[in-house]
């Protein structure tokens, strides 16, 4: 079991035999100390970073590739690229930037600001980071991947949601999570420490912590208890994923968390969402045992 947050007890999971838990660490451990330094690899492809891994390198798309729905994995509009040291998507379609690689027990940090490109939308800005992407691109309505979302959306940063889709050959992949809820004003499940299990799937959203009940989703309103930033600056997100839990920090602030998530390794996306998104920080740290 790892520590996400070294101020807060291990409240996300049951408590487990002491042996079982012991030889899985140490498998692990062991199972590292044979490979590469940069990463450690175990049940499968799947990358447990041992350093920092720079999935930008603030120069070009190295390790990185492109789905769109329109156009597949060709992107003729430039959707994504690199401009001044940042990553810069337009917005200009839906789709997403994928790492080549597969990831597991990881700390993700994304900064990220919105630009002034909205294709005339009145509503919120959009986009978000897919976490734990399984299947084949576009598996999921044509556009995204089997995954777990982190919503960037104004207002809904730090918002959880369960995205199914199809492997190839049609049958779905059971994306779920399970979270302690509370339900608000509003009857909508948000994250609460002390609130009740309840799971997640089939498409199904969890609102962060603070979620506002009044919020009106329009473009560059704020709800009362965001703790985003601005319009047109940076919001630093933090993903902690460890084994089948994740916890959602946004400018330090814990916001959201889960556990019982499957799956527990994948691919990580930003997406494209018709807003444009300029990001300086997509990086994988090891986790602190």
């Amino acid at each position: 079991m790892y520590d996400l947050d070294s101020s807060t007890p291990h409240w996300l999971s049951p408590p487990r035999p002491m042996a079982k838990t012991l030889g899985t660490v140490f498998s692990a451990l062991a199972a590292c100390c044979l490979l590469p330094a940069a990463d450690c690899r175990a049940e499968g492809e799947a990358i447990r970073p041992r350093e920092l891994i720079r999935l930008f390198n603030g120069r070009d798309l190295t390790g990185l590739s492109t789905w769109l729905k329109d156009t597949k994995r060709d992107d003729p509009r430039r959707v994504f690229r690199v401009s001044d040291g940042l990553l810069h998507i337009s917005g200009d379609g839906n789709g997403y930037l994928a790492t080549a690689k597969e990831y597991r027990d990881y700390h993700l940090v994304v900064e990220f600001k919105w630009g002034k490109r909205t294709e005339g939308a009145r509503f919120v800005r959009n986009s978000g980071i897919l976490l734990h992407a399984t299947g084949p691109d576009g598996g999921a309505g044509g556009t995204w991947m089997s995954s777990i979302e982190c919503q960037l959306a104004q207002g809904c940063v730090g918002d959880l949601i369960v995205i199914r889709g199809k492997q190839a050959n049609g049958q779905t992949i059971p994306v779920r999570l399970t979270s302690r809820t509370v339900l608000g004003p509003d009857q909508r499940p948000r994250w609460n420490e002390g609130g009740q299990p309840t799971e997640f799937t089939g498409n199904r959203q969890l609102w962060w912590a603070r979620h506002d009940p009044d919020f009106q989703e329009l473009i560059d309103t704020r709800g009362k208890d965001d703790v985003e930033s601005p319009t047109g600056q940076w919001t630093r997100v933090d993903c902690l994923c460890a084994g089948d839990q994740i916890r959602i920090r946004v400018n330090g602030t814990p916001v959201n968390a889960a556990y019982n998530v499957f799956p527990q390794a994948g691919k990580i996306l930003l997406q494209s969402e018709g807003f444009e998104l300029f990001v300086r920080t997509f990086d994988l740290h090891p986790l602190n045992p």
